[in-house]
């Protein structure tokens, strides 16, 4: 037994556990925790979900590195003690701890604040007509593969669907773990070159950006001002049985000061598609935030990325040649359709690294 070794993936484990601010992350799951002991804990059933949603995701987060620093420091104890009978199993420990952090340190990575949140996708067919609207569903098709092969659950939120084929728009929840801290590495315009299957023999380019924001719950999160909501209600033109496509179930909220619109008419009440509204309206303007380093929300201005030439950040070629080329990061496949059936780890691991690289 090499009481070096153990001492070295000691020092790892513990700088990994401050890097994560694990300390703090135990001090706000012992206070949910205390939270959701009270009596009256589900008397509020919506906000008692969100409670357990968070302590789940914290959980998640923090009892793998609380065990693995634990068992680190059992080993390192009886290391040295210099027992030889021991030598043989404790090598056997000290191996499985050293492949458990391999694993763990991954989440390193995930260092933003909405990194452990579930994620909302939305996909938007740009310049390219009628391709452009079959690729959005062909990107759609792509990430639900992702995240089946990520053993994530994948709830469509709203589609609309192309004049021809394809789709103009789609938005979908994704939950799991980092489900956000992953997916953000797709934000942005994807752009696909290929012989059109509606034009015979005519190569075609077309667009679509992929928007992908953390889910925001709970309001106290990220606090709107109403004032600054227009919130329309109308008649469904969707799917969804007779009850919806008669009454003014659908709600169109626009965020005044970003010019953000979000639409919502997927369910019966109107009540539920407000709520799904605002969710997905805080998730914007969360990632937003982010990424414009606003401290509060009247200072954002709204995205104004086109889905066209020159703002793509991923290109998928499949005529005259094979290759998928991420240009952030330079990372390269020559498989097309292994990506697309969602084969999309080595972009988003190449992307982590490039990121963590100009922190």
């Amino acid at each position: 037994m090499n009481l070096d070794q153990a001492k070295q993936l000691q020092t790892e484990v513990t700088d990994a556990v401050e890097r994560l601010k694990l300390a703090t992350l135990s001090l706000e799951l012992g206070a949910l925790r205390t939270q959701s002991e009270a009596a009256a804990f589900w008397q509020d059933n919506l906000h008692a979900q969100d409670v357990m949603k968070q302590i789940a995701r914290l959980e998640a987060r923090t009892t793998p590195w609380s065990e693995l620093l634990a068992a680190v420091s059992d080993i390192v104890e009886l290391a040295d003690l210099q027992d030889s009978s021991m030598a043989a199993e404790l090598d056997t420990q000290l191996n499985e701890a050293r492949s458990t952090y391999d694993d763990l340190k991954q989440q390193l990575k995930f260092n933003g604040p909405y990194d452990d949140h579930d994620a909302i996708v939305s996909i938007h067919a740009g310049a390219g007509g009628t391709d452009a609207q079959d690729w959005a569903s062909m990107l759609l098709r792509m990430y639900l593969r992702y995240t089946e092969k990520s053993d994530w659950k994948a709830m469509l939120i709203e589609e609309s669907a192309g004049e021809e084929a394809g789709l103009k728009s789609a938005t979908f929840e994704v939950s799991g773990p980092f489900a956000y801290g992953k997916l953000k590495a797709e934000h942005g315009v994807h752009r696909l070159v290929r012989l059109s299957p509606f034009n015979a023999e005519s190569r075609e380019t077309s667009f679509a950006k992929v928007e992908v924001t953390p889910k925001i719950d709970a309001p106290d999160d990220l606090v709107i001002d109403e004032k600054d909501l227009r919130i329309d209600v109308y008649r469904s033109g969707g799917h969804g049985g007779q009850s919806v496509n008669t009454t003014d179930s659908a709600v169109r909220i626009t965020h005044l000061p970003t010019n953000i619109v979000i639409a919502i008419q997927n369910e019966r009440s109107q009540l539920q598609n407000k709520e799904t509204a605002m969710t997905i309206l805080r998730s914007k303007l969360a990632q937003l935030q982010t990424e414009q380093h606003a401290e509060q929300v009247s200072e954002l201005k709204g995205p104004n990325e086109d889905a066209a030439w020159g703002n793509q950040i991923r290109n998928y070629v499949i005529h005259p040649y094979k290759q998928v080329k991420d240009v952030r990061t330079g990372h390269t496949s020559t498989d097309p359709e292994a990506v697309f059936d969602g084969d999309l780890n080595p972009f988003v691991d190449a992307y982590l690294e490039h990121t963590l690289g100009n922190d």
